[in-house]
Protein backbone atom coordinates (compact mmCIF):
# COMPACT_ATOMS: atom_id res chain seq x y z
CA UNK A 1 0.00 0.00 0.00
CA UNK A 2 1.38 3.49 -1.11
CA UNK A 3 2.22 6.05 1.29
CA UNK A 4 0.55 9.22 1.49
CA UNK A 5 3.28 11.14 -0.11
CA UNK A 6 3.31 8.57 -2.66
CA UNK A 7 -0.42 9.32 -3.38
CA UNK A 8 0.34 13.17 -3.83
CA UNK A 9 3.07 12.52 -6.15
CA UNK A 10 0.99 10.39 -7.95
CA UNK A 11 -1.20 13.11 -7.83
CA UNK A 12 0.61 15.61 -9.13
CA UNK A 13 1.86 13.77 -11.99
CA UNK A 14 -1.26 13.25 -13.25
CA UNK A 15 -2.18 16.68 -13.50
CA UNK A 16 0.94 17.47 -14.89
CA UNK A 17 0.43 15.21 -17.77
CA UNK A 18 -3.08 16.41 -18.24
CA UNK A 19 -1.57 20.20 -18.70
CA UNK A 20 1.05 18.91 -20.70
CA UNK A 21 -1.41 17.12 -23.05
CA UNK A 22 -0.15 13.79 -22.75
CA UNK A 23 -2.69 10.80 -23.81
CA UNK A 24 -3.76 8.70 -20.56
CA UNK A 25 -3.56 4.69 -21.65
CA UNK A 26 -5.86 2.33 -19.06
CA UNK A 27 -5.45 -1.46 -19.50
CA UNK A 28 -7.88 -3.63 -17.93
CA UNK A 29 -8.89 -7.31 -17.39
CA UNK A 30 -12.11 -8.17 -16.29
CA UNK A 31 -12.97 -12.34 -15.03
CA UNK A 32 -16.45 -13.35 -15.40
CA UNK A 33 -16.99 -16.91 -14.62
CA UNK A 34 -20.64 -18.75 -15.29
CA UNK A 35 -21.86 -21.79 -14.07
CA UNK A 36 -24.70 -24.10 -15.92
CA UNK A 37 -24.96 -26.02 -18.81
CA UNK A 38 -27.24 -23.41 -20.08
CA UNK A 39 -24.34 -20.98 -20.90
CA UNK A 40 -22.85 -23.59 -23.79
CA UNK A 41 -24.31 -21.27 -27.06
CA UNK A 42 -21.57 -18.49 -25.58
CA UNK A 43 -19.00 -20.91 -26.34
CA UNK A 44 -20.34 -20.59 -30.33
CA UNK A 45 -20.40 -16.86 -29.55
CA UNK A 46 -16.88 -16.73 -28.23
CA UNK A 47 -15.34 -18.75 -30.88
CA UNK A 48 -16.95 -16.98 -34.28
CA UNK A 49 -15.75 -13.74 -32.20
CA UNK A 50 -11.98 -15.68 -32.34
CA UNK A 51 -12.34 -16.61 -35.67
CA UNK A 52 -13.64 -13.28 -36.71
CA UNK A 53 -10.56 -11.78 -34.80
CA UNK A 54 -7.78 -13.94 -36.71
CA UNK A 55 -9.31 -13.05 -39.63
CA UNK A 56 -9.11 -9.42 -39.35
CA UNK A 57 -5.68 -9.71 -38.77
CA UNK A 58 -5.28 -6.79 -36.14
CA UNK A 59 -8.18 -4.45 -37.21
CA UNK A 60 -9.13 -2.38 -34.03
CA UNK A 61 -12.90 -2.03 -35.12
CA UNK A 62 -13.37 -5.73 -36.37
CA UNK A 63 -11.78 -6.67 -32.66
CA UNK A 64 -14.45 -4.19 -31.08
CA UNK A 65 -16.97 -5.64 -32.84
CA UNK A 66 -16.20 -9.05 -31.57
CA UNK A 67 -16.18 -7.63 -27.60
CA UNK A 68 -19.55 -5.79 -28.11
CA UNK A 69 -20.84 -9.22 -29.45
CA UNK A 70 -19.20 -11.02 -26.57
CA UNK A 71 -20.43 -8.33 -23.90
CA UNK A 72 -24.09 -8.43 -25.21
CA UNK A 73 -24.33 -12.14 -24.60
CA UNK A 74 -22.83 -12.18 -21.46
CA UNK A 75 -25.13 -9.58 -19.80
CA UNK A 76 -27.74 -11.76 -21.37
CA UNK A 77 -26.71 -14.73 -20.03
CA UNK A 78 -26.60 -12.55 -16.66
CA UNK A 79 -28.46 -14.86 -14.58
CA UNK A 80 -25.81 -17.49 -14.87
CA UNK A 81 -22.79 -15.05 -13.68
CA UNK A 82 -20.76 -16.67 -10.59
CA UNK A 83 -18.05 -14.83 -9.74
CA UNK A 84 -15.24 -12.30 -10.90
CA UNK A 85 -12.61 -10.02 -10.57
CA UNK A 86 -10.72 -7.64 -12.36
CA UNK A 87 -7.26 -5.19 -12.09
CA UNK A 88 -5.66 -2.91 -14.45
CA UNK A 89 -3.35 -0.09 -14.37
CA UNK A 90 -3.02 3.26 -15.91
CA UNK A 91 0.05 4.78 -18.42
CA UNK A 92 0.69 7.88 -19.45
CA UNK A 93 2.93 6.41 -21.80
CA UNK A 94 2.02 4.02 -24.36
CA UNK A 95 5.00 1.64 -24.58
CA UNK A 96 4.49 0.64 -20.86
CA UNK A 97 0.99 -0.06 -21.33
CA UNK A 98 1.80 -1.91 -24.27
CA UNK A 99 4.17 -4.12 -22.52
CA UNK A 100 1.49 -4.65 -19.67
CA UNK A 101 -1.39 -5.53 -22.25
CA UNK A 102 1.87 -8.58 -23.37
CA UNK A 103 2.24 -9.30 -19.77
CA UNK A 104 -1.85 -9.78 -19.00
CA UNK A 105 -1.67 -11.69 -23.14
CA UNK A 106 0.60 -14.63 -21.98
CA UNK A 107 -1.01 -14.84 -18.95
CA UNK A 108 -4.55 -15.54 -20.11
CA UNK A 109 -3.20 -17.45 -22.74
CA UNK A 110 -1.73 -19.98 -19.90
CA UNK A 111 -4.21 -20.44 -18.23
CA UNK A 112 -6.08 -23.66 -17.80
CA UNK A 113 -7.69 -24.97 -21.50
CA UNK A 114 -7.90 -21.46 -22.72
CA UNK A 115 -5.67 -22.62 -25.78
CA UNK A 116 -8.19 -21.75 -28.96
CA UNK A 117 -8.92 -24.11 -31.34
CA UNK A 118 -11.82 -22.96 -33.51
CA UNK A 119 -14.06 -24.97 -35.50
CA UNK A 120 -16.47 -24.17 -38.34
CA UNK A 121 -19.56 -22.46 -37.48
CA UNK A 122 -21.54 -25.69 -38.80
CA UNK A 123 -19.40 -27.86 -36.86
CA UNK A 124 -19.51 -25.94 -33.51
CA UNK A 125 -23.32 -25.90 -34.01
CA UNK A 126 -24.10 -29.94 -34.46
CA UNK A 127 -20.64 -30.02 -31.55
CA UNK A 128 -23.07 -28.18 -28.95
CA UNK A 129 -26.10 -30.82 -29.63
CA UNK A 130 -23.81 -33.98 -29.53
CA UNK A 131 -20.53 -33.56 -26.99
CA UNK A 132 -20.78 -33.01 -23.30
CA UNK A 133 -21.08 -29.58 -22.19
CA UNK A 134 -18.59 -28.38 -19.11
CA UNK A 135 -20.89 -26.50 -16.31
CA UNK A 136 -18.04 -23.99 -16.01
CA UNK A 137 -17.14 -21.12 -18.48
CA UNK A 138 -14.67 -18.47 -17.37
CA UNK A 139 -14.12 -15.68 -19.75
CA UNK A 140 -11.37 -13.16 -19.75
CA UNK A 141 -11.94 -9.72 -21.88
CA UNK A 142 -8.51 -7.56 -21.78
CA UNK A 143 -8.61 -3.78 -23.21
CA UNK A 144 -6.54 -0.95 -24.12
CA UNK A 145 -8.61 2.02 -24.26
CA UNK A 146 -7.48 6.06 -24.17
CA UNK A 147 -8.80 8.38 -21.72
CA UNK A 148 -10.69 7.97 -18.39
CA UNK A 149 -13.95 5.15 -18.05
CA UNK A 150 -14.84 5.11 -14.41
CA UNK A 151 -17.34 2.36 -14.68
CA UNK A 152 -14.01 0.10 -15.73
CA UNK A 153 -11.87 1.26 -12.80
CA UNK A 154 -13.00 -0.13 -9.93
CA UNK A 155 -14.22 -2.96 -7.85
CA UNK A 156 -16.48 -4.88 -10.62
CA UNK A 157 -17.06 -8.23 -7.64
CA UNK A 158 -20.95 -7.26 -7.76
CA UNK A 159 -23.51 -7.37 -10.19
CA UNK A 160 -24.46 -3.84 -10.93
CA UNK A 161 -21.04 -2.34 -11.33
CA UNK A 162 -20.37 -5.40 -13.86
CA UNK A 163 -23.32 -4.77 -15.66
CA UNK A 164 -22.21 -1.16 -16.17
CA UNK A 165 -19.05 -2.23 -16.65
CA UNK A 166 -20.16 -4.55 -20.11
CA UNK A 167 -21.72 -1.79 -21.24
CA UNK A 168 -18.99 0.62 -20.75
CA UNK A 169 -16.66 -1.49 -23.11
CA UNK A 170 -19.73 -1.58 -25.85
CA UNK A 171 -19.61 2.35 -25.51
CA UNK A 172 -15.93 2.08 -25.82
CA UNK A 173 -15.85 0.61 -29.42
CA UNK A 174 -18.54 3.27 -30.54
CA UNK A 175 -16.42 5.77 -29.33
CA UNK A 176 -13.43 4.92 -31.11
CA UNK A 177 -11.35 4.71 -27.90
CA UNK A 178 -10.32 1.03 -27.77
CA UNK A 179 -6.27 0.38 -28.55
CA UNK A 180 -6.31 -3.25 -27.95
CA UNK A 181 -8.53 -6.52 -27.24
CA UNK A 182 -7.88 -9.55 -26.18
CA UNK A 183 -10.56 -12.44 -25.55
CA UNK A 184 -9.59 -15.78 -23.85
CA UNK A 185 -12.21 -18.24 -22.13
CA UNK A 186 -11.86 -21.73 -20.38
CA UNK A 187 -12.34 -24.22 -21.77
CA UNK A 188 -12.03 -23.29 -24.96
CA UNK A 189 -13.42 -25.87 -27.15
CA UNK A 190 -16.57 -27.99 -26.79
CA UNK A 191 -16.29 -31.30 -25.11
CA UNK A 192 -13.48 -30.08 -22.49
CA UNK A 193 -14.12 -29.52 -19.16
CA UNK A 194 -13.32 -27.02 -16.09
CA UNK A 195 -13.86 -28.42 -12.98
CA UNK A 196 -14.88 -26.39 -9.81
CA UNK A 197 -11.30 -27.60 -8.38
CA UNK A 198 -9.76 -26.49 -11.44
CA UNK A 199 -11.07 -22.93 -11.48
CA UNK A 200 -9.92 -22.76 -7.74
CA UNK A 201 -6.72 -23.91 -8.83
CA UNK A 202 -6.25 -21.62 -12.12
CA UNK A 203 -8.24 -18.35 -11.87
CA UNK A 204 -7.79 -17.90 -7.76
CA UNK A 205 -8.84 -14.02 -8.78
CA UNK A 206 -12.82 -14.72 -8.97
CA UNK A 207 -14.72 -14.36 -6.02
CA UNK A 208 -18.96 -15.16 -5.68
CA UNK A 209 -20.86 -12.23 -7.16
Amino acid sequence: MGSLGDSLRDGMAERFNRMAGKTQFVVCRIFLHLVGKEVAPLLGVLNSAARQAIEAEGDIQTFGAGLTQICQSLLQYDLYWQSAANEGDVFWDEGEAGDYIEQLFTDSAQRYRSGIELVEPDEADQEVLSVPVTQNLLVMLTVAYEGETPELETNLTNRDALKTALAALINLHYQDRLRSVQVHFSPAQLGDELTSDQLILHFPEVVPL
